[in-house]
């Protein structure tokens, strides 16, 4: 999925949008035990916690695809005669009506997931009529594709401390009780997929809070995949490795501001390609290397260790290898943070044989809010 098909059942989420009639769900114990179940009309409730609902379910659509959220491919196989697959499958076309079906989910959660202490599953089913547009914004009288789905979302239940209010009508104060409260969701997926707009029943969207843990034990148990792509903040890690070891000593700064640049680049000219995914392969980070004038020997390192690490093939979100959003120099005792766009101030030269980090000033500096004179 892209990030414009993900926005587009993201904005479902909304009471004047959405198919949704009813809310299941279990709550469960420290113990991996339920205590208790919910089967309510979203009709029913208030605006308030209807709107609370949705809010949490529409959670388990955030973040980037790679980062917070990955998509899961299953095999012929798996969709012909697989018992994970018919599970969704079944859940998916009784709208969560079965009841077996239902119980059977919450039993591979609850048999899978590791959190502290209690947590609540949310489900809810949808059907979403995609019409489509002509090139003028008129939209078809027709819808041309029928999406049904299901949402599923795990949120930690966290207990409130005691509080003191002030009760205006009894013009007195109250002590507040602990309370338990639903926290977002730590991890959840939709399924089917909702791919080129369509349904895609060899896929589903999976979503994880954490950027350094991907729960594989729950994915496998509900998706029965082999291998997930590793977490985002591992990739990151990984990638640093990498590239240290494959540029040895032609790691300078000057590197470093040509690769971040570029991944900043690409970032950037995805925002006008949305359709498409926001990824790049090693091939592409190749180029990269070459165009900063790497010597052969270590792009062809590069190479080896990308596909040992991520899978030969594999494509990578660029947000995972650097920080798009900040550039940062470090030493020991002082650290310098740069705006992205003005990476090229900040220069390395040895003069006199001591090592310096330069930093272009030219439009004043400040120290503490103070603006400081700098001698010619």
């Amino acid at each position: 999925m892209t990030d414009r098909e993900i926005g587009e059942i993201r904005r479902r989420f909304k009471r004047e949008k959405t198919s949704i009639s009813r809310i299941r769900g279990c709550l469960v114990n420290e113990n991996k035990e339920i205590i208790s179940c919910v089967d309510q009309s979203l009709g029913l409730m208030s605006e308030t916690e209807g709107d609370q609902i949705l809010s949490l379910l529409r959670k388990t659509l955030s973040g980037g695809m790679g980062i917070n959220l990955m998509g899961i491919d299953f095999s012929t196989s798996q969709v012909s005669g697989g018992e994970e697959h018919a599970l969704l499958m079944k859940l998916r076309d009784t709208q969560l009506s079965d009841e077996e079906s239902v119980k059977s989910l919450y039993a591979k959660i609850i048999g899978a997931l590791t959190l502290e202490g209690s947590y609540m599953i949310l489900l809810a089913a949808d059907t979403y009529d995609v019409f489509s547009y002509t090139k003028d914004g008129q939209k078809s009288e027709d819808a041309a594709e029928v999406f049904r789905y299901i949402i599923c979302a795990v949120c930690p239940i966290q207990s409130t401390k005691p509080a003191l209010s002030y009760q205006v009508k009894e013009c007195c104060f109250r002590n507040l009780l602990p309370d338990a409260v639903i926290s977002s969701p730590q991890v959840g997926f939709m399924f089917p997929a909702f791919d080129n707009r369509a349904t895609n029943l060899y896929g589903a969207l999976y979503y994880t809070k954490a950027k350094d843990n991907n729960y594989d034990t729950f994915a496998k148990a509900l998706f029965h995949t082999e291998r997930l792509p590793m977490p985002a903040k591992e990739q990151t890690e990984t990638f640093k490795g990498i590239f240290a070891d494959s540029t040895g000593e032609s790691c300078s700064l000057q590197v470093i501001q040509s690769v971040h640049a570029q991944l900043c680049h690409v970032v950037e000219d995805h925002k006008e390609h949305k359709d498409e995914p926001l990824v790049v392969d090693k091939y592409a980070i190749r180029d990269m290397l070459e165009f900063c004038g790497i010597p052969e020997a270590g792009v062809e390192t590069f190479e080896k260790q990308f596909d040992d690490n991520f899978g030969i093939d594999a494509q990578v979100n660029p947000k995972n290898m650097m920080d798009v959003k900040k550039f940062e120099v470090r030493t020991p005792d002082v650290v310098i943070k740069v705006s992205p766009e003005k990476r090229d101030l900040v220069e390395t030269r040895v003069i006199d044989g001591v090592r310096y980090i330069l930093i272009r000033a030219d439009e004043g500096a400040e120290v503490n809010g103070i603006d400081i004179r700098m001698d010619e």
